[in-house]
């Protein structure tokens, strides 16, 4: 049976991975836009972000005395690579790239309010202030993107009724 501290490290060991996906998947998105500047430059920030947030985990992990999963990182970075170029395929990359990005948001934000309720489960403060940082970022772009979607879809609805513009990414 899993102690509190072994779900807690599994737990880490999952955002860890999350946010190797989450780098890799907007670094790769990002590249592929073109005609919304905006979104590219957020994504390119969030996945800067992403890896900080990265690093600053597998402090927590190596703090309490494990590794970050290589397999887990592995797969992870797989997905998003997948994620990142699936768009080559739809002819409304960025507005499928809005959506699966602000899902991916909320998915990260409950990942941390998890992470911060074990962390306290243990008595783990650090962990616990990273892991509020983490939300608080989290929250921030969900909230941006959040906003974005109904303009990204009218630029995209504008763009693609232009003869001769590429509209997709």
């Amino acid at each position: 049976m899993a102690t509190v501290d072994d779900n807690l490290m599994d737990w880490l060991r999952d955002a860890h991975a999350m946010e190797e996906q989450a780098e890799r998947m907007f670094s790769t998105t990002a590249s592929r836009i073109d005609n919304y500047p905006e979104m590219k430059t957020r994504l390119e920030g969030h996945a800067q972000a992403s890896r900080r947030q990265a690093d600053m985990l597998r402090v927590c992990i190596e703090r309490r005395g494990g590794d970050p999963s290589a397999l887990k990182d592995l797969a992870a970075k797989a997905t998003a690579m997948a994620q990142g170029l699936s768009g080559i395929f739809v002819s409304d990359e960025i507005v499928k790239a809005a959506m699966a990005t602000y899902t991916f948001e909320h998915m990260e934000i409950a990942s941390y309010r998890s992470l911060i309720a074990a962390a306290d489960a243990v008595g783990d403060q650090e962990t616990r202030r990273v892991c509020e940082s983490h939300l608080a970022q989290e929250e921030e772009m969900a909230d941006w993107l959040e906003q974005q979607l109904p303009l990204v879809t009218q630029q995209f609805l504008q763009r693609s009724a232009r003869p001769n513009t590429t509209a997709k990414h």
